[in-house]
Protein backbone atom coordinates (compact mmCIF):
# COMPACT_ATOMS: atom_id res chain seq x y z
CA UNK A 1 0.00 0.00 0.00
CA UNK A 2 1.24 3.47 -0.50
CA UNK A 3 0.66 6.52 1.54
CA UNK A 4 0.73 10.15 0.90
CA UNK A 5 3.89 10.19 2.04
CA UNK A 6 4.27 10.71 -1.84
CA UNK A 7 3.05 13.96 -1.69
CA UNK A 8 6.35 15.80 -1.28
CA UNK A 9 8.33 13.72 -3.53
CA UNK A 10 12.17 14.93 -5.07
CA UNK A 11 11.81 17.86 -6.54
CA UNK A 12 11.30 16.79 -10.38
CA UNK A 13 9.81 14.03 -9.80
CA UNK A 14 6.25 15.02 -9.77
CA UNK A 15 7.46 16.50 -13.17
CA UNK A 16 8.02 13.11 -14.60
CA UNK A 17 4.88 11.47 -13.55
CA UNK A 18 0.90 10.58 -13.74
CA UNK A 19 -1.23 12.79 -16.44
CA UNK A 20 -0.06 15.09 -18.88
CA UNK A 21 -0.93 18.70 -17.36
CA UNK A 22 -1.19 22.08 -18.99
CA UNK A 23 1.68 24.07 -19.23
CA UNK A 24 3.80 20.49 -19.64
CA UNK A 25 6.01 20.12 -22.81
CA UNK A 26 5.63 16.81 -24.73
CA UNK A 27 7.37 15.48 -27.24
CA UNK A 28 5.25 14.31 -30.74
CA UNK A 29 6.72 12.15 -32.93
CA UNK A 30 5.24 11.65 -36.66
CA UNK A 31 4.39 8.30 -38.63
CA UNK A 32 7.63 9.28 -40.71
CA UNK A 33 9.63 9.67 -37.72
CA UNK A 34 10.04 13.68 -37.50
CA UNK A 35 10.08 15.07 -33.47
CA UNK A 36 8.10 18.18 -32.22
CA UNK A 37 8.40 19.42 -28.92
CA UNK A 38 5.35 21.51 -27.98
CA UNK A 39 3.93 23.19 -24.61
CA UNK A 40 0.42 21.83 -23.89
CA UNK A 41 -1.82 24.73 -23.14
CA UNK A 42 -5.53 24.38 -22.92
CA UNK A 43 -7.58 25.55 -25.94
CA UNK A 44 -4.41 25.64 -27.80
CA UNK A 45 -3.78 23.58 -31.00
CA UNK A 46 -0.58 22.11 -33.04
CA UNK A 47 -0.85 22.78 -36.60
CA UNK A 48 1.07 21.22 -39.47
CA UNK A 49 0.46 20.77 -43.11
CA UNK A 50 -0.56 17.40 -42.67
CA UNK A 51 -3.64 18.92 -39.96
CA UNK A 52 -4.24 19.71 -36.40
CA UNK A 53 -3.99 17.97 -32.68
CA UNK A 54 -5.61 19.80 -30.19
CA UNK A 55 -3.84 19.98 -26.88
CA UNK A 56 -7.17 19.04 -24.92
CA UNK A 57 -7.08 15.95 -26.67
CA UNK A 58 -3.69 15.08 -24.66
CA UNK A 59 -3.98 17.23 -21.33
CA UNK A 60 -5.41 15.00 -18.70
CA UNK A 61 -4.12 11.90 -20.47
CA UNK A 62 -1.15 9.27 -20.17
CA UNK A 63 1.84 9.67 -21.72
CA UNK A 64 2.84 6.98 -24.31
CA UNK A 65 -0.74 6.85 -26.23
CA UNK A 66 -0.79 7.24 -30.20
CA UNK A 67 -3.56 9.54 -31.04
CA UNK A 68 -5.01 11.15 -34.51
CA UNK A 69 -5.08 14.62 -35.68
CA UNK A 70 -7.78 15.99 -37.76
CA UNK A 71 -6.54 14.66 -40.95
CA UNK A 72 -5.81 10.61 -39.30
CA UNK A 73 -2.28 11.55 -39.10
CA UNK A 74 -1.08 9.53 -35.93
CA UNK A 75 1.49 10.96 -32.90
CA UNK A 76 3.34 9.13 -30.36
CA UNK A 77 2.89 11.56 -27.25
CA UNK A 78 5.86 11.34 -25.02
CA UNK A 79 7.43 13.53 -21.91
CA UNK A 80 11.03 14.44 -23.41
CA UNK A 81 14.34 12.75 -21.77
CA UNK A 82 16.55 14.49 -20.71
CA UNK A 83 18.89 14.41 -23.50
CA UNK A 84 15.64 15.39 -25.58
CA UNK A 85 14.48 18.55 -23.34
CA UNK A 86 18.67 19.75 -23.26
CA UNK A 87 18.67 19.71 -27.10
CA UNK A 88 15.14 21.40 -27.49
CA UNK A 89 15.27 24.37 -24.95
CA UNK A 90 15.90 27.79 -25.68
CA UNK A 91 19.82 28.53 -25.63
CA UNK A 92 21.90 31.58 -25.95
CA UNK A 93 25.01 29.62 -25.99
CA UNK A 94 25.60 26.03 -27.41
CA UNK A 95 24.70 23.22 -25.43
CA UNK A 96 27.14 20.58 -24.13
CA UNK A 97 25.79 17.46 -25.97
CA UNK A 98 24.43 14.68 -23.87
CA UNK A 99 27.28 12.03 -24.94
CA UNK A 100 29.77 14.38 -22.89
CA UNK A 101 27.62 15.86 -19.98
CA UNK A 102 26.84 11.22 -19.29
CA UNK A 103 30.79 11.13 -19.81
CA UNK A 104 31.55 13.82 -17.06
CA UNK A 105 29.16 13.26 -14.54
CA UNK A 106 30.94 9.92 -14.85
CA UNK A 107 34.40 11.02 -15.03
CA UNK A 108 34.51 13.66 -12.42
CA UNK A 109 32.49 11.01 -10.13
CA UNK A 110 29.44 13.71 -9.67
CA UNK A 111 27.92 12.35 -6.23
CA UNK A 112 24.65 13.08 -3.91
CA UNK A 113 24.99 15.31 -1.69
CA UNK A 114 28.22 16.68 -3.48
CA UNK A 115 29.53 20.79 -4.22
CA UNK A 116 30.04 21.58 -7.44
CA UNK A 117 31.50 25.08 -8.99
CA UNK A 118 30.69 25.08 -12.41
CA UNK A 119 32.15 27.76 -14.75
CA UNK A 120 30.63 28.51 -18.55
CA UNK A 121 26.67 27.89 -17.35
CA UNK A 122 25.27 28.81 -20.76
CA UNK A 123 22.22 27.30 -21.55
CA UNK A 124 22.10 25.38 -18.55
CA UNK A 125 22.15 21.72 -20.14
CA UNK A 126 24.94 20.40 -17.61
CA UNK A 127 23.64 22.32 -14.72
CA UNK A 128 20.41 19.76 -15.29
CA UNK A 129 22.68 16.59 -15.27
CA UNK A 130 24.30 17.81 -12.10
CA UNK A 131 21.25 18.90 -10.22
CA UNK A 132 20.32 15.61 -10.84
CA UNK A 133 23.69 14.08 -9.44
CA UNK A 134 23.37 15.89 -6.80
CA UNK A 135 20.09 15.60 -5.31
CA UNK A 136 18.78 18.33 -3.00
CA UNK A 137 21.49 17.70 -0.65
CA UNK A 138 24.22 18.88 -2.47
CA UNK A 139 25.15 21.76 -4.03
CA UNK A 140 25.73 23.16 -7.75
CA UNK A 141 27.46 26.88 -7.53
CA UNK A 142 27.39 28.05 -11.46
CA UNK A 143 29.48 30.68 -12.10
CA UNK A 144 28.23 32.79 -15.58
CA UNK A 145 29.97 36.05 -17.00
CA UNK A 146 26.87 36.91 -19.36
CA UNK A 147 23.38 37.80 -17.67
CA UNK A 148 21.71 36.94 -20.72
CA UNK A 149 23.06 33.23 -20.22
CA UNK A 150 22.66 33.70 -17.04
CA UNK A 151 18.61 34.40 -17.32
CA UNK A 152 18.32 31.68 -20.03
CA UNK A 153 20.14 29.08 -17.82
CA UNK A 154 18.01 29.18 -14.63
CA UNK A 155 14.67 29.53 -17.32
CA UNK A 156 15.85 25.81 -18.29
CA UNK A 157 16.58 24.58 -15.23
CA UNK A 158 13.38 25.91 -13.71
CA UNK A 159 11.35 24.37 -16.36
CA UNK A 160 13.30 20.88 -16.67
CA UNK A 161 12.31 20.56 -12.36
CA UNK A 162 9.41 22.72 -12.37
CA UNK A 163 10.39 24.57 -9.81
CA UNK A 164 13.26 26.33 -8.94
CA UNK A 165 16.15 23.59 -7.68
CA UNK A 166 17.12 24.27 -3.74
CA UNK A 167 20.87 23.31 -4.81
CA UNK A 168 21.01 25.70 -7.74
CA UNK A 169 22.95 29.11 -7.82
CA UNK A 170 24.46 31.82 -10.40
CA UNK A 171 26.52 34.10 -9.42
CA UNK A 172 27.47 36.77 -12.53
CA UNK A 173 31.14 37.28 -12.82
CA UNK A 174 34.79 35.56 -13.62
CA UNK A 175 34.93 32.29 -11.43
CA UNK A 176 38.74 33.31 -10.34
CA UNK A 177 37.39 36.48 -8.78
CA UNK A 178 33.89 35.28 -7.25
CA UNK A 179 34.58 31.97 -6.45
CA UNK A 180 37.31 32.70 -3.56
CA UNK A 181 34.95 35.12 -2.41
CA UNK A 182 31.82 32.89 -1.85
CA UNK A 183 33.67 29.39 -0.95
CA UNK A 184 36.50 28.33 2.09
CA UNK A 185 39.61 26.64 0.82
CA UNK A 186 39.18 22.77 0.48
CA UNK A 187 35.43 23.19 0.47
CA UNK A 188 34.70 22.29 -3.24
CA UNK A 189 34.43 18.50 -4.14
CA UNK A 190 34.31 19.23 -7.65
CA UNK A 191 35.38 21.64 -9.93
CA UNK A 192 33.93 21.48 -13.78
CA UNK A 193 35.24 24.37 -16.68
CA UNK A 194 33.12 24.79 -19.73
CA UNK A 195 35.73 28.19 -20.70
CA UNK A 196 37.69 29.28 -22.77
CA UNK A 197 40.66 29.93 -21.10
CA UNK A 198 40.16 27.51 -18.18
CA UNK A 199 44.18 27.90 -17.01
CA UNK A 200 43.58 31.15 -15.92
CA UNK A 201 41.60 29.80 -12.68
CA UNK A 202 44.19 27.24 -11.93
CA UNK A 203 45.37 29.15 -8.62
CA UNK A 204 41.58 29.15 -7.63
CA UNK A 205 40.94 25.52 -8.34
CA UNK A 206 43.94 24.56 -6.62
CA UNK A 207 42.38 26.69 -3.50
CA UNK A 208 38.93 25.57 -3.35
CA UNK A 209 39.18 21.49 -4.08
CA UNK A 210 39.39 19.54 -1.58
CA UNK A 211 42.08 16.93 -1.44
CA UNK A 212 41.24 14.33 -4.13
CA UNK A 213 38.99 16.51 -5.69
CA UNK A 214 38.30 16.24 -9.57
CA UNK A 215 38.68 18.87 -11.56
CA UNK A 216 37.34 18.55 -14.86
CA UNK A 217 37.44 21.02 -18.21
CA UNK A 218 35.56 21.04 -21.22
CA UNK A 219 37.23 22.34 -24.25
CA UNK A 220 36.53 22.61 -28.18
CA UNK A 221 40.39 22.56 -29.68
CA UNK A 222 43.11 20.69 -29.56
CA UNK A 223 45.03 24.30 -28.66
CA UNK A 224 43.13 24.52 -25.60
CA UNK A 225 43.51 20.89 -24.56
CA UNK A 226 47.39 21.24 -25.02
CA UNK A 227 47.74 24.54 -23.07
CA UNK A 228 45.44 23.56 -20.13
CA UNK A 229 47.25 20.03 -20.15
CA UNK A 230 50.54 21.98 -19.86
CA UNK A 231 49.50 23.98 -17.16
CA UNK A 232 48.20 21.19 -15.07
CA UNK A 233 51.73 19.81 -15.52
CA UNK A 234 53.90 22.95 -14.63
CA UNK A 235 52.00 23.24 -11.52
CA UNK A 236 52.70 20.52 -9.61
CA UNK A 237 49.40 20.83 -7.14
CA UNK A 238 47.74 17.95 -9.51
CA UNK A 239 48.04 14.41 -10.69
CA UNK A 240 48.61 13.51 -14.19
CA UNK A 241 45.76 14.86 -16.31
CA UNK A 242 43.77 12.03 -18.49
CA UNK A 243 42.34 13.56 -21.98
CA UNK A 244 39.98 12.34 -24.09
CA UNK A 245 36.59 12.46 -26.59
CA UNK A 246 33.41 10.73 -26.97
CA UNK A 247 32.28 9.85 -30.54
CA UNK A 248 28.29 8.36 -30.49
CA UNK A 249 27.63 6.30 -33.72
CA UNK A 250 24.06 5.01 -34.40
CA UNK A 251 23.04 2.14 -36.37
CA UNK A 252 19.85 1.96 -38.95
CA UNK A 253 17.98 -1.08 -37.98
CA UNK A 254 15.64 -2.53 -40.38
CA UNK A 255 14.98 -6.05 -40.89
CA UNK A 256 18.31 -7.49 -41.83
CA UNK A 257 19.36 -4.62 -43.01
CA UNK A 258 21.87 -3.75 -40.07
CA UNK A 259 24.24 -0.78 -40.88
CA UNK A 260 25.83 1.96 -39.10
CA UNK A 261 23.97 5.50 -40.16
CA UNK A 262 25.59 7.55 -42.52
CA UNK A 263 25.95 10.46 -40.03
CA UNK A 264 27.23 11.14 -36.16
CA UNK A 265 27.30 13.48 -33.56
CA UNK A 266 31.28 13.46 -33.97
CA UNK A 267 33.75 15.57 -32.52
CA UNK A 268 32.62 18.26 -30.07
CA UNK A 269 35.18 18.94 -27.26
CA UNK A 270 37.90 17.68 -25.16
CA UNK A 271 37.77 16.12 -21.52
CA UNK A 272 40.44 16.74 -19.45
CA UNK A 273 40.32 15.63 -15.77
CA UNK A 274 42.56 15.33 -13.12
CA UNK A 275 42.50 15.49 -9.18
CA UNK A 276 43.65 17.68 -6.35
CA UNK A 277 46.57 16.27 -4.48
CA UNK A 278 47.25 17.34 -0.44
CA UNK A 279 48.35 20.34 0.52
CA UNK A 280 51.88 20.71 0.12
CA UNK A 281 52.38 17.43 -1.99
CA UNK A 282 53.89 17.56 -5.69
CA UNK A 283 52.78 15.51 -8.22
CA UNK A 284 54.12 11.76 -8.67
CA UNK A 285 56.83 11.57 -11.54
CA UNK A 286 55.41 8.97 -14.27
CA UNK A 287 58.61 6.74 -15.26
CA UNK A 288 57.95 7.50 -18.93
CA UNK A 289 59.35 9.39 -21.52
CA UNK A 290 57.17 12.70 -21.49
CA UNK A 291 57.76 14.36 -24.58
CA UNK A 292 59.28 17.99 -23.44
CA UNK A 293 59.19 20.84 -26.50
CA UNK A 294 61.84 24.44 -26.86
CA UNK A 295 60.37 27.24 -25.39
CA UNK A 296 60.24 28.58 -29.14
CA UNK A 297 58.00 25.61 -29.94
CA UNK A 298 55.79 25.82 -27.26
CA UNK A 299 55.10 29.85 -27.94
CA UNK A 300 53.78 28.70 -31.47
CA UNK A 301 51.28 26.40 -29.31
CA UNK A 302 50.61 28.11 -26.90
CA UNK A 303 51.35 31.77 -27.40
CA UNK A 304 50.92 34.49 -24.68
CA UNK A 305 49.39 37.06 -26.76
CA UNK A 306 45.42 36.65 -25.22
CA UNK A 307 44.37 38.27 -28.04
CA UNK A 308 44.77 34.57 -29.64
CA UNK A 309 42.31 33.31 -27.17
CA UNK A 310 39.71 35.36 -27.86
CA UNK A 311 36.36 32.92 -29.01
CA UNK A 312 36.54 33.93 -32.94
CA UNK A 313 39.73 32.77 -32.70
CA UNK A 314 39.54 29.23 -32.07
CA UNK A 315 36.21 29.14 -33.82
CA UNK A 316 33.72 30.04 -31.22
CA UNK A 317 30.60 32.40 -32.68
CA UNK A 318 29.12 34.12 -30.02
CA UNK A 319 25.20 34.43 -30.19
CA UNK A 320 24.10 37.66 -31.61
CA UNK A 321 22.30 40.07 -28.49
CA UNK A 322 18.61 39.14 -30.82
CA UNK A 323 18.82 35.61 -30.76
CA UNK A 324 20.48 35.46 -26.90
CA UNK A 325 17.05 38.25 -26.27
CA UNK A 326 14.81 35.78 -27.73
CA UNK A 327 15.78 32.80 -25.85
CA UNK A 328 15.66 34.45 -22.76
CA UNK A 329 11.79 35.47 -23.65
CA UNK A 330 11.28 31.47 -24.94
CA UNK A 331 13.38 30.17 -21.40
CA UNK A 332 10.97 32.16 -19.10
CA UNK A 333 7.68 31.88 -20.42
CA UNK A 334 8.53 27.91 -20.24
CA UNK A 335 9.18 28.06 -16.98
CA UNK A 336 6.65 30.25 -15.78
CA UNK A 337 4.09 27.25 -17.50
CA UNK A 338 5.88 24.71 -15.84
CA UNK A 339 6.34 26.10 -12.59
CA UNK A 340 2.01 26.80 -12.75
CA UNK A 341 1.32 23.06 -13.86
CA UNK A 342 2.88 21.50 -10.91
CA UNK A 343 1.15 24.04 -8.20
CA UNK A 344 -2.00 23.50 -9.80
CA UNK A 345 -0.89 19.90 -10.03
CA UNK A 346 -0.33 19.86 -6.14
CA UNK A 347 -2.80 22.25 -4.92
CA UNK A 348 -5.55 18.92 -6.36
CA UNK A 349 -3.69 16.75 -4.56
CA UNK A 350 -3.69 18.89 -1.55
CA UNK A 351 -7.77 19.60 -1.79
CA UNK A 352 -8.06 16.08 -2.01
CA UNK A 353 -10.56 14.30 1.39
CA UNK A 354 -7.80 11.91 2.73
CA UNK A 355 -9.35 8.93 2.42
CA UNK A 356 -8.15 9.59 -1.33
CA UNK A 357 -4.92 9.82 -0.07
CA UNK A 358 -4.31 5.99 -0.22
CA UNK A 359 -4.23 3.46 -2.54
Amino acid sequence: MTTSGDQNPPIGALSRRGPLRSGERVQLTDERGKLHTITLLTGESFHTQHGVLHHDALIGGPEGVVVENTHGFEYQVLRPLISDYVLSMPRGATVIYPKDTGQIIHMADIFPGARVVEAGVGSGGLSISLLRAVGEQGNVYSYERRADFAEIAEANVTTFFGARHPAFSITLGDVQDEAKRAHEPGSIDRIIFDMLAPWEAIDTVAELLAPGGVWLNYVATATQLSRIHEAIRDDGRFTAAEASETMVRGWHLDGLAVRPQHRMVGHTGFLLMTRRLALGQEGLELRRRIKTFAQEDMDIWTPNDETHWQPEKLGHREPTTKRAKKAVRQSKAQAQRAVESLETERTAKNSQPDDQNFT
